[in-house]
Formats: structure tokens, sequence, C-alpha cells
């Protein structure tokens, strides 16, 4: 097994050892689409989570030379105020190991609450060597859930071309001050990544929460918003959450027809829809005519054309 740690000062190791994971064959037999890449945005789900840990530097470096147009990811809160890139915020018992190496259990996963446990605490657990069960061709890799500012250098270090990000501020109502500060606090300390980082103009902030796009367009009222959508309550309904029209409708893919495709597109909006794994399904889509695919396995959309 190879061992990669993101915490790591020397990012050259970085971007040497994710062409050798594709050459070797480590990430299977898919050969590296052309560098041109797709005709459509191609958003690489949590990086290439099919492929390789998710939400990890090494996945989203991939899913860069696989072709993606645009890294999607999603974002948590420390103890410690840092904006840490986790799906959970919690240490995950489908995929996380403590630092000496023992599966986290179920009975304990949200035990393990990020928003209170240090960014270095934290990177002390391994959350990729076990692989995951649910993506059998995910090669196994230790890796740590890193900074967002770590994150967004080391993809626009590594891309010859600016990338673009799609960024989830994962909130509840009932993670408030359990889970996660309130949402104002959540979206300026994103914020400020942002534009410590430079890729603000490139970044789409997306949320299920309505209350956290609130909060970041308040904060930032040109940023390009995306209401992510899982509920089958309808178009309108899911808008009137809002006190704004929203850029990007972003629904589950199975919530997608032609009728959505259209009255999306006659708001004004673009409509994304989320996680796309079937190379059939995904060209369906994009004969629908939606604006991108999300998708773990950006190797798949890579050479699909609208």
């Amino acid at each position: 097994m190879i061992t990669f740690l993101t915490r790591t000062t020397d990012m050259n190791m970085v971007f040497r050892i994710i062409p050798l994971l594709v050459l070797t064959g480590l990430v299977g037999c898919t050969p590296v689409p052309d560098t041109s890449g797709p005709d459509f945005d191609l958003q690489g789900h949590r990086g290439a989570r099919g492929l390789l840990p998710e939400n990890s530097i090494p996945g989203f470096l991939m899913a860069s030379d696989l072709g993606s147009n645009t890294i999607e990811m999603d974002v948590v809160v420390s103890a410690d105020s840092q904006i840490v890139v986790s799906h959970e915020p919690w240490m995950s018992a489908e995929i996380c190991s403590h630092p000496d190496g023992t599966a986290v259990g179920e009975e304990e996963a949200q035990s393990l609450n990020l928003y209170t446990m240090t960014y270095e605490q934290i990177a002390e657990f391994d959350c990729g060597s076990r692989g995951n069960e649910r993506f059998p061709d995910q090669a196994p890799l230790a890796v740590q859930k890193p900074l967002l500012s770590e994150a967004l250098r080391a993809i626009d270090a590594h891309s010859d071309l600016p990338l673009r990000f799609n960024i989830e501020i994962k909130s509840r109502e009932e993670g408030d001050n359990v889970f996660h500060p309130e949402v104002d606090t959540f979206a300026r300390l994103l914020h400020t990544v942002l534009l410590d980082t430079a890729v603000m103009d490139r970044t789409i902030v997306q949320s299920f929460d309505p209350r956290s796009l609130e909060a970041f367009k308040r904060i930032a009222p040109e940023a390009t918003l995306a209401l992510l959508v899982s509920n089958e309550w309808g178009l309108q309904p899911n808008l009137d959450r809002l006190s704004f029209l929203p850029q990007t409708y972003s629904p589950n893919h199975k919530l997608v027809d032609r009728s959505l495709v259209d009255s999306v597109h006659a708001l004004g909006m673009s409509i994304v829809p989320w996680t796309v794994n079937d190379s059939d399904r995904m060209q369906e889509l994009l004969l629908l005519g939606v604006d991108a695919i999300i998708t773990d396995y950006p190797d798949r959309a890579a050479t699909l054309k609208p």
C-alpha cells in the first residue's frame, strides 16, 4: 500500500505521486483523457471519489488530471475555527481510522465531532487507508482531511489552467452550535479563506441549507450560489425557500427531466445535477441540456459530448 500524508510541506511530492498512480495502474486501466477537457462543465465529486479517497488532495489532483473543469468538495469547521474539507462534521465510520490505526466505529463516529477538535487533532486521523466498500475501484491511500486553504493552493499549483471550485457548506439547523457554528459565522470563515486564496471569482458556494446561502449572499452579494435539492417538492417551492434567485439549481439527477431543465433555464439559472456515475445517464442528461455533470468518476464523463 502506498502511504500519502497530505500535511507534507513538500507539495512537489504530491505532484510526482499522482501521475505515478495513473501510470502504475493503481486507479485502474482507464487512460487519461485528452487534456483539452470536455465541452461541458465536468465537476469531480469530492475530487474523484470513485478512484481515490474522497475530499483529499490526491483525489482533487486526480480529478484535475482526468479533465474536470470544476472540483467539488465539502467543508466543515474545526474547534479552532479552521475551514476543513470533509463531508461529515465528524469522523466517518465508513472510511476513517484513529491515529493508532483502529477503525472508527459506528457507535463513536458522531462523538468524534470535528467542531470540538482542533485541526491538529483532526489531522492525526487517516481517512483513506481503509478504502471505501461502496467504491471498489477506489485505491486505498493514507490521507488526512485537509484545510481548505491547503487544498485550493495545491490544486492551483498542480493545474496548468485555473480550475473552478464548487464548495458545499455542510450545515443544518439542528447542527447549529453542535456540529458547526451559526451560519453567519460559517459563511464569514469560508469567505475569508476564498479571499485569502484568491479563488472567489472561480467559486460556486452551494448548500442544501438555504440559511447558509442567505448568509453568504449577505457577506458577498456578488457570489455565485447554488441551491442543492434532494426533495421532490418541485422547482418553485424550493426556490421559495430563498429570498433571491440563485445562479444555479442543483438537484439529485433522478429528479431531472426535460421539463425541469427548461423551467430552470427559463428563469435564467443553470442546472447542475448530482451525483451521476452511470455513463448512459450522463449522456442522457447532457442531451436534455444540463449545464454540468457532478460525478465520482470524472474519467467516465470526460469524453462525453453534449
